[in-house]
């Protein structure tokens, strides 16, 4: 396996470490106006992120930062073409914030609810633009020879993007609602509890359509799939990993099943990856003008380094995350610095 096959294996992993720890608390913001009625209940709702959620981030820089240094090209025809989208994302990721932050520095109701509004949609928002960016991947992008997409924004918002959005926000919303029933109680938990097969449902039928979409517009990740057909071993995974997830919910045990939406999550990137290996952006307009991890990756040397700072650095990474997750488990109990 060459340095650029296990970047390319690392940077899948990474995005995937991103999407279920800051999906769960996309999934908490997408719920957090539907389940929490009373102030109270929604500065339960904000806390019991508040500790985690800026460091649920940090995976996403380290993302950005693995296609800037590991495969330049890519990071180079991204902001080509989704410059727009991606400005987009990264003001919804502000805003998100800036609610969060904000939300209760003041008593009064009209500006508490005006920014438990915006963490709502802003929350939305957020996972629906990285649904949808992640669809246009998968479908293809129109890509020049020159490493250009020249694409407008409303084209950016294909049927197939715009499923795969709404997907990834019930699937948030799903993962979230799972975390919160960890972490709250009472009548909110009751309230979560009953809402989560719900999402669930509505989950299965998105995802259901979204695999139809797939075999029938016979896209480059199906066509792999026909033909190595012993690699659907991993999509099975993920809907072993679902049905377990439902399983675990029906017997009350809300962690196991958090570990399994973690598992379905994570399996779905990987059959995304697996789909469209070795292909980092498919071009509609030329399959040659495809970037792959062998003419779009950085110079063996600048991977091999890389790789050294990696394999020093990621356990810290790894080491602070599970320490934060240790030390503020539990219910969400409120208290005078709680947000």
């Amino acid at each position: 396996m060459s340095l650029s096959d296990i970047w390319f294996v690392l940077f899948i992993v990474i995005v995937a470490g991103y999407l279920i720890l800051d999906g769960f608390d996309m999934g908490v913001g997408i719920l957090h106006l539907v389940v929490a009625r009373s102030d109270e209940e929604r500065r339960i709702v904000l806390n019991s992120i508040g500790p985690v959620w800026d460091g649920n981030e940090v995976w996403l820089v380290l993302a950005a930062g693995v296609l800037f240094a590991g495969f330049p090209l890519v990071y180079a025809s991204l902001f080509s073409g989704f410059y727009l989208a991606l400005t987009l994302v990264l003001l919804t990721l502000i805003v998100r914030a800036v609610s969060i932050e904000f939300r209760s520095k003041e008593s009064g109701t009209r500006w508490r609810s005006a920014w438990d509004t915006v963490f709502g949609l802003s929350s939305l928002g957020l996972a629906l633009l990285l649904g949808v960016a992640f669809g246009d991947i998968i479908s293809g992008v129109p890509l020049d020879a020159d490493g250009n997409i020249q694409v407008s924004l409303i084209a950016l918002l294909s049927p197939f993007a715009l499923l795969f959005g709404v997907t990834t926000v019930v699937m948030f919303a799903m993962h979230g609602g799972i975390y919160l029933s960890i972490k709250s109680e009472g009548e909110l938990q009751a309230r979560v509890r009953a809402w989560v097969p719900r999402i669930m449902a509505a989950f299965v039928v998105l995802l259901v359509a979204l695999v139809v979409t797939l075999l029938v517009s016979d896209q480059q990740i199906a066509t792999r799939y026909k033909r190595d057909i012993w690699l659907v071993v991993v999509p099975i995974a993920a809907i072993a990993a679902l049905t377990w997830v439902w399983y675990m919910l029906r017997h009350g045990r809300e962690f196991a099943a958090f570990v399994a939406s973690s598992a379905v999550i994570g399996l779905l990137i990987i059959s995304a990856g697996i789909g469209i290996y070795p292909n980092l952006l498919i071009s509609t307009t030329n399959a040659a003008y495809n970037l792959t991890t062998t003419n779009a990756s950085a110079a063996d040397n600048t991977l091999g380094v890389m790789l050294i700072v990696a394999v020093i650095g990621m356990p810290f990474v790894i080491l602070y995350t599970a320490g934060v997750y240790y030390f503020f488990r539990g219910k969400t109990r409120l208290d005078p610095h709680s947000y």
